[in-house]
């Protein structure tokens, strides 16, 4: 009788690994917005108007022309499995370096002399294109719960 390391596995649905995608992305995005709007709260109207639309038109590109391309990579994977994964197997492996990478950065970026108005142009960015890709999780999800 042997130590089996697979009884340890934390298996959930594949339909759970894409709810799960969609609120983690839509979770950090609204944390990036919120942090902006934090940061234009000191702006004035029109100034503020600039950051929000410049912003909104960032999240646009990263969305479109970036995080879509990752999520429908994403999607392919978890189904490709069986019935069952890893929890956290909604991510590959290498992104979580990558996740890794990006909250030093986002820490840096926090803590450096930029001014927070030029800052919260890249987190609505960052945030915003989150939470619209995270939708492609959401649909997918209600179309595989619809099914069954």
């Amino acid at each position: 009788m042997g130590f089996d390391i697979k009884k340890y596995d934390p298996a959930v649905d594949k339909r759970l690994l894409i709810l799960l995608s969609g609120l983690l992305w839509s979770v950090v995005g609204v944390m990036l917005c919120m942090l902006a709007y934090k940061w234009l709260s000191i702006t004035s109207g029109v100034a503020s108007l600039y950051f929000v639309v410049s912003g909104a038109a960032l999240a646009l590109l990263i969305h479109h022309f970036g995080f879509l391309k990752l999520v429908d990579k994403n999607v392919k994977r978890i189904s490709s499995y069986k019935e069952k994964a890893c929890l956290f197997a909604f991510q590959e492996r290498k992104s979580y370096l990558i996740i890794a990478v990006m909250i030093c950065l986002g820490v840096i970026l926090r803590h450096s002399p930029l001014p927070k108005p030029y800052l919260s142009v890249i987190y609505i960015g960052f945030g915003g294109a989150m939470i619209l890709s995270s939708i492609k999780y959401f649909r997918l999800f209600v179309r595989l719960m619809l099914a069954g």
